[in-house]
């Protein structure tokens, strides 16, 4: 009777046990709506750095089982995770016609690395390359068609990545900024050698303290509300990450800090270096009334060749291209179009 009681009592738990995983498996934890157009799963997939990057892969619904389609690797905005706006793109590209990926980079969301939400230039970058190691290596995928599309801060990471990666046939970057050039020179390049000087002591002197207590400082991050003096770029922040338009609680911009010690590689480790040298077609797009705008437009400088564009999104802030805003803003038949004619080849 006991045995009998004991395989009734596991075949429930098996079969709860089981509902609860396909039910984990579908639930939907993205800020934007799902899509019926596609289908989504969990991946996971090692940097050369050792780090394990998790990623969810986007994939038309209608694909066929031994079909090789150009793909996509996303990610951004700086601070963001995979469930904001690199989501957001990447399902809508799948719904036109490419296998996607957005992917968490080292050290932040649902991927690896201690300790926690560290950014790295060099890291950063080889993120975008890991993904191009997972997409190369999918059944689905044609290895020689494949792109990149950063959002943000890893708009800048995206273009760098392209700069030493030749496996990257296209590039995208989406209201970019240049994480490292910010970081040493401030916003407008306000910050001269004597105030990044005072910078460096005060980051190092904190390297100290977080090697005593044994814990990482967190970064000056978001406020939990606003006063209405912040600046209007820090409103238009606030209004993604700290509402229900983008919150996302793992989220470092919605739900947490940098690292504050991350600052000296981002200080002293430009990127952007041999932009010039990209000889793979890279589009630009950034918003009118961008703050950031001249990050994009300084980048796009940079690169040479006749297979180079700028597109500047008429009205758009910065944050309106994370989501569309209320304008819609985003502008995917130009990005589509974009890989459509060189992910051809």
């Amino acid at each position: 009777m006991f045995k009998k009681l004991l395989l009734l009592f596991l075949s429930i738990f098996l079969i709860i046990g089981g509902s609860n995983m396909v039910n984990a498996a579908v639930k939907w934890d993205k800020v934007f709506p799902k899509s019926d157009k596609v289908n989504v799963e969990k991946v996971k997939f090692k940097n050369r750095f050792g780090v394990e990057l998790v990623g969810d892969l986007y994939t038309p619904a209608g694909m066929k089982k031994d079909e090789k389609l150009p793909a996509i690797a996303i990610s951004g905005p700086f601070g963001a995770v995979k469930e904001q706006s690199s989501g957001l793109y990447a399902q809508t590209l799948a719904e036109r016609g490419f296998v996607t990926i957005a992917f968490d980079p080292s050290y932040t969301g649902e991927s690896s690395g201690t300790p926690r939400h560290v950014a790295s230039p060099d890291i950063n970058t080889e993120d975008f390359s890991a993904a191009v190691d997972f997409l190369s290596n999918n059944k689905n995928v044609n290895p020689d068609k494949i792109g990149i599309l950063g959002i943000c801060g890893f708009g800048g990471f995206a273009i760098n990545a392209a700069a030493i990666d030749t496996r990257i046939k296209a590039t995208t970057a989406v209201t970019m900024y240049d994480m490292t050039r910010v970081s040493a020179y401030g916003y407008n390049d306000s910050v001269d050698e004597n105030a990044r000087y005072e910078m460096k002591q005060a980051l190092n002197k904190q390297r100290t303290e977080d090697f005593k207590s044994g814990k990482y400082k967190g970064a000056d991050g978001l406020p939990e509300k606003l006063t209405g003096n912040e600046p209007l770029f820090v409103q238009q922040y606030f209004d993604y990450y700290k509402t229900k338009r983008g919150f996302h609680p793992r989220s470092i911009n919605s739900n947490g800090k940098w690292n504050m010690t991350s600052s000296l590689s981002l200080i002293n480790q430009p990127i952007l270096q041999y932009a010039g040298e990209i000889r793979t077609p890279v589009l630009v797009v950034h918003g009118e009334i961008a703050h950031s705008r001249y990050f994009g437009e300084d980048a796009f400088k940079k690169l040479k060749g006749d297979n180079k564009e700028l597109f500047i999104v008429k009205g758009a802030n910065h944050v309106d291209l994370y989501d569309g805003g209320d304008k819609g803003a985003i502008p995917f038949d130009k990005i589509e179009s974009f890989y459509k004619e060189n992910l051809k080849g």
